[in-house]
């Protein structure tokens, strides 16, 4: 499926059979991951490689700088071949930037047979065709949500009913072209083609939830370097996306700016002593924070717990704010329920937890990958979670219906319409 003038990057899922091999590629603004794994019985993900490092060359989701972030995904990619044993060809790529949107489309078509089939789903899914949207997108996600057989809606799966006319509801999200374009290029330079884009909240979401919460209503927040990324599940299904420019980053810098402190020792202060809420033994204990410049540690500045606190609530506080708005401003925030899913890197500095829960008003819990074998320790925390999330999304054959080739790609003659029809109706 693509609409016209749309850059169409992904083909759908491949079918993995058991003893198969994924592969999965998280580019994220701070840390590059690899996942190698192979299908067990039963549907089951074992991980046999992984390789992550210091990302480098990407900002906000996008890459800034090809030559710096082919290096770090090829090292990346390597690292994980060599642990799995074996070399691999193509990826599932995570997009957390790109400005992505996310539109709910409805679409209908005459049934042709008695029984609904498979053929009736992909035209009805081809309506969507004659929808304008802007030329300057590629699509990354068509996910129906919702059918109806002649006006009577609530229906998960047609096939096999029998009626007059099926009607589709569908996410369909796209993101900016350049940034993807861009991110296709640098994995294509690194010698691996791109099996297909995931939104990172999509994956994160299919990592970290338990089936009762996608049935009844969640957003996931995947809080990563650049970025903070959202998504709402509901009935089984993701619903709506979004992102916004802000992320675990922003804190650093705010950090190294408001103590005049190199973004190296930022980091650390933040990640030893930063906590997202305030503490009453927050003003009486004093840390260590190294100037600018000053290379004897001796002449570090002694402040107060309690002004490094204070540079990171009001940076938190403003990302959570924004969150509750695009959710407000969505139409789904009453589907989305209650329950608030916090995952990625970001999400595990102390007190984000209970400042999510207190800014957007809902129970908050924080999200690890789940249901994935073979992880280690180290790498099966919060911020693996899209990494982890990629491989669940590989299996997920019937979840999401596989993109048609925009018109122009499938040829015109008789013998490919021919094949068309048959591919549709058979």
């Amino acid at each position: 499926m693509a609409f016209p003038g749309a850059l169409t990057q992904r083909k759908g899922p491949r079918k993995v059979t058991r003893g198969g091999t994924i592969a999965a590629l998280d580019v994220g603004s701070t840390k590059i991951v690899c996942f190698i794994a192979k299908v067990e019985e039963a549907g089951g993900i074992r991980v046999t490689g992984i390789g992550h490092q210091v990302s480098r060359g990407v900002r906000s989701g996008g890459i800034v700088d090809m030559e710096l972030a082919e290096t770090a995904i090829g090292t990346t990619v390597h690292a994980a071949e060599t642990m799995a044993g074996e070399q691999i060809r193509e990826v599932l790529v995570s997009l957390s930037g790109g400005q992505p949107e996310s539109q709910t489309l409805t679409v209908e078509t005459l049934v042709t047979a008695p029984e609904i089939g498979d053929g009736d789903v992909r035209r009805a899914l081809a309506e969507a065709r004659k929808l304008d949207v802007s030329p300057d997108a590629a699509l990354i996600h068509s996910i129906p949500i919702g059918y109806a057989i002649d006006g009577s809606r609530g229906i998960r799966d047609p096939r096999g009913m029998v009626g007059e006319r099926l009607g589709v509801r569908m996410n369909v999200v796209t993101a900016a072209a350049s940034p993807v374009r861009n991110i296709s290029t640098c994995v294509g330079r690194c010698h691996l083609g791109v099996e297909g884009f995931v939104m990172s909240p999509y994956a994160a979401g299919l990592s970290c939830l338990v089936e009762d919460e996608m049935e009844l209503g969640v957003t996931v927040i995947d809080m990563g370097g650049g970025t903070t990324s959202m998504a709402v599940f509901n009935d089984g299904k993701m619903i709506w996306c979004d992102s916004i420019p802000l992320g675990g980053v922003h804190v650093t810098n705010d950090i190294a700016r408001g103590l005049t402190t190199p973004v190296v020792q930022a980091e650390r202060l933040k990640t030893l002593h930063g906590s997202a809420v305030a503490a009453v033994s927050d003003e009486r204990e004093m840390i260590d924070v190294p100037q600018v410049g000053e290379e004897e540690r001796g002449l570090s500045n002694h402040a107060p717990k309690s002004l490094l606190v204070g540079i990171i609530q009001p940076r938190l506080e403003e990302i959570f704010e924004l969150v509750a708005g695009r959710l407000d401003a969505s139409g789904v925030a009453k589907a989305a329920g209650r329950r608030v899913v916090l995952t990625g890197g970001a999400s595990q500095l102390s007190g984000v937890r209970e400042l999510a829960a207190s800014v957007l008003d809902k129970q908050v819990r924080l999200g690890r990958p789940l249901r994935i074998g073979g992880l280690a320790a180290n790498v099966s925390g919060p911020s693996f979670a899209a990494a982890a999330g990629l491989l669940s999304y590989a299996l997920q054959q019937n979840h999401e219906l596989p993109v048609l080739p925009p018109a122009e790609e499938r040829g015109t003659g008789l013998f490919t319409r021919v094949q068309h029809w048959l591919r549709e109706n058979l």
